[in-house]
């Protein structure tokens, strides 16, 4: 099992209130599988991610991460399962402006200590990976927003991490584009999350993933009794069986 919560609960003071963005997730996620968390703005998304992915610490419940418990490893710990066992690739790409392709996908490397010549090298191949190598030159400015988005996953990819997460990935692209940066993860074989906004606003998922799986409840709207619609989060596998996954995420 590489992800497995346990009655996962974030909340967070707002004045005198406290919201509750997630209640009691149960999430299993085995090896090799592709992840789709799916939902509207506010729904909880990334608040599930940013736990899933050690950024944050949920209020309440268990998260363990191939086998640890996220809960007991110290701040080195973290900084280091961030660095080494996990990739990120974002909405907004975050590239340095002033910094080649090249020098962008390097970063991560520089930060873990890999030596110059190995860290060359799987710079490279990444950049090949994702099919930028007569890019490397470039600076973010000078490549289109699809490009910028490869690069962005080729610096997530560099490590060899176990778990790729990525928010929102197409987010800034246009439907063609988008498409073609979810085919780009299908090709990996490593763990790979993405938090997705619903499937009319966002890119279709690679074929083979399974979308009728499972619903996260949404919440009771306390005032009127009814359900929050807005509130949904749905969680697909691209495999056989159907995922574990059970909570509520709230807006």
């Amino acid at each position: 099992m590489i992800i497995k919560t346990e009655k996962l609960t974030k909340e967070y003071d707002v004045g005198s209130q406290k919201v509750k963005a997630l209640d009691g997730i149960d999430l299993s996620v085995e090896k090799g599988e592709f992840i789709s968390i799916m939902g509207p703005s506010g729904s909880g998304k990334t608040t599930l991610m940013n736990i899933i992915g050690c950024l944050d610490t949920p209020s309440d419940g268990s998260y363990h991460l191939n086998g640890k418990s996220v809960s007991d490893l110290s701040e080195d710990e973290l900084a280091n399962i961030r660095n080494e066992e996990i990739g990120f690739v974002f909405q907004s790409f975050h590239l340095l402006a002033r910094n080649s392709a090249f020098d962008n996908v390097m970063l991560p490397l520089k930060y873990a200590g890999t030596n110059k010549k190995d860290a060359i090298k799987r710079s490279n191949e990444a950049l090949e990976k994702v099919g930028l190598s007569d890019r490397s030159n470039h600076t973010p400015s000078e490549l289109s927003g699809g490009q910028q988005q490869r690069v962005a996953i080729a610096r997530a990819l560099v490590n060899n991490p176990s778990i790729l997460f990525a928010d929102e990935p197409t987010g800034n692209l246009d439907s063609k584009t988008g498409a073609d940066v979810m085919n780009i993860f299908k090709e990996f074989r490593i763990q790979i999350v993405a938090i997705l906004k619903d499937l009319k606003g966002d890119a279709k998922l690679p074929e083979g993933t399974l979308l009728e799986s499972i619903i996260v409840e949404p919440p009771r709207d306390r005032l009127h009794g009814e359900l929050a619609t807005n509130a949904a989060m749905v969680v697909a596998k691209q495999a056989k069986k159907k995922p574990n996954c059970s909570g509520r995420a709230y807006s």
